[in-house]
C-alpha cells in the first residue's frame, strides 16, 4: 500500500471512529460522502423569495469560477438596492424615533468574519461588514462608530428614510403613539435575506443583512449580524442562516446549533427542524413567534424548517432555479399540530 492510500485509509477510519460516537451509522454514511465525492456541487440558498434576484447574481460570481464569498457579498446587496423592500437596505421601515438603522454580517470559509450594527445612512452594509472582516482587527462595529468607519473607507453617505416609508412611519406613529408592535413574519411581511453559497472548490461563505423589526425600539439590534445567531460557516461542516424573530434566534445561538447538528450527522433539514424545536421549548408564547433556518452542508445538500408555515428559501443550481417551501411545527390558526 502506498503511503498516500495508507494516509487516506488512516484518515477515513479515524474520522468514521469519532463520528461513530456521535451517530453512528449516519456519521460514516457522511464520512464516505465528504472522503469520496467526485466534485463540489455549487449551489445558492438564500431566504424568501426577494433570494430568487438575489441567487442570480451571486449565480453570475460562481458561473465564473468565482469565489463563494464574492457570491453571497454581491448577491445580497441586490437585495439592499432594492427600494421596494421594506425589511433590508435603506428602503426598509425605520425605527419607532424615525431612523432606518441597518444590520448585517457575513463569513467566509476560512472562518473569518465581520459585521456592522445599527449603522445609517449606508447603502450597502455587507460591504462595510466584508471591510470590518478584511481591513481591521474586530468582528463587528455599531452605530456611529460603524458609520464614520465606513465612510473612511469612501462608502457614500444617503439620506434615508425614503419619502414613502417616512409617510408611513408618521401614520403609524400617530396610531401606536409609544407602543412597540409585535412583528408578523410570515409570506406577507419578508424579512432578513440571508443567503449561503458553496463555489466550485467546495468553499462555503454567508451573508445575513438586514432593515431590522419594522418600529422597534432605537438602538435594537437582532439576530442578524451577530455570527453564530443569525449566520455561521464552518467550511469542514456546512453553513447556516437564520430569519425570523432575531431575541429568539439569539437565545439558542441558532445557525452556531444548527451548523453543529449538522456535525452530528444530521441532514440540514434535519438540524434546522430539530434548532426550531429548541427555540420552541425555550419560549411559552409562540404568538408571531416566527423563525426559520436554512442551511447546506458540505455535499452541496440543503434544507429549512420554521415555527409557522409560509417559509421558504430560494434555490439555484446549475440545473435548478426556484423556491422551496420548508416544512414547518405549525400553522397560524393554531398554536400546535
Amino acid at each position: 500500500m502506498s503511503e498516500f492510500k495508507r494516509r487516506t485509509f488512516f484518515k477515513l477510519g479515524l474520522s468514521t471512529a469519532i463520528l461513530g460516537f456521535i451517530k453512528p451509522a449516519r456519521a460514516i454514511e457522511n464520512v464516505e460522502k465528504s472522503f469520496f465525492r467526485i466534485a463540489p456541487k455549487k449551489v445558492v440558498i438564500s431566504t424568501w423569495n426577494h433570494g430568487l434576484v438575489a441567487n442570480k447574481k451571486a449565480w453570475e460570481v460562481l458561473d465564473s469560477e468565482g469565489k463563494s464569498l464574492d457570491a453571497v457579498e454581491q448577491g445580497v446587496m441586490v437585495t439592499e438596492n432594492d427600494m421596494t423592500n421594506r425589511s433590508v437596505g435603506l428602503g426598509g421601515r425605520p425605527d419607532r424615533d424615525g431612523y432606518v438603522t441597518l444590520d448585517a454580517c457575513i463569513m467566509d470559509e476560512q472562518s473569518r468574519c465581520g459585521a456592522v450594527a445599527c449603522v445609517e445612512n449606508i447603502q450597502n452594509p455587507i460591504a462595510v461588514a466584508r471591510k470590518v472582516m478584511e481591513e481591521t482587527p474586530h468582528v463587528m462595529l455599531v452605530g456611529e462608530g460603524a458609520y464614520d468607519f465606513a465612510r473612511d473607507q469612501g462608502f457614500d453617505k444617503v439620506k434615508a428614510p425614503i419619502k414613502e416609508v417616512k409617510k408611513d412611519w408618521k401614520e403609524w406613529k400617530k396610531k401606536n403613539k409609544e407602543l412597540l408592535r409585535n412583528p408578523e413574519i410570515n409570506h406577507e411581511n419578508h424579512d432578513t435575506i440571508g443567503m449561503l453559497a458553496m463555489d466550485q472548490y467546495g468553499n462555503i461563505s454567508g451573508a445575513c443583512t438586514t432593515s431590522g423589526w419594522a418600529y422597534k425600539m432605537h438602538g435594537r439590534v437582532g439576530d442578524s449580524p451577530i455570527i453564530g445567531a443569525g449566520l455561521f460557516v464552518d467550511n469542514e461542516i456546512g453553513g447556516a442562516c437564520a430569519t425570523g424573530m432575531g431575541e429568539a434566534i439569539v437565545r439558542i445561538a441558532g445557525s452556531h446549533t444548527v451548523v453543529e447538528l449538522m456535525r452530528q450527522g444530521f441532514s440540514p433539514k434535519e438540524a434546522c427542524k430539530m434548532a426550531v424545536e429548541r427555540i420552541i421549548a425555550k419560549h411559552d408564547d409562540l404568538t408571531n413567534l416566527q423563525c426559520g433556518f436554512i442551511a447546506i452542508n458540505k455535499m452541496g445538500e440543503h434544507g429549512g424548517y420554521s415555527v409557522y408555515e409560509g417559509f421558504d428559501y430560494a434555490l439555484k443550481t446549475a440545473n435548478q432555479d426556484e423556491m422551496v417551501k420548508t416544512m414547518f411545527d405549525r400553522s397560524w390558526n393554531s398554536n400546535s399540530e
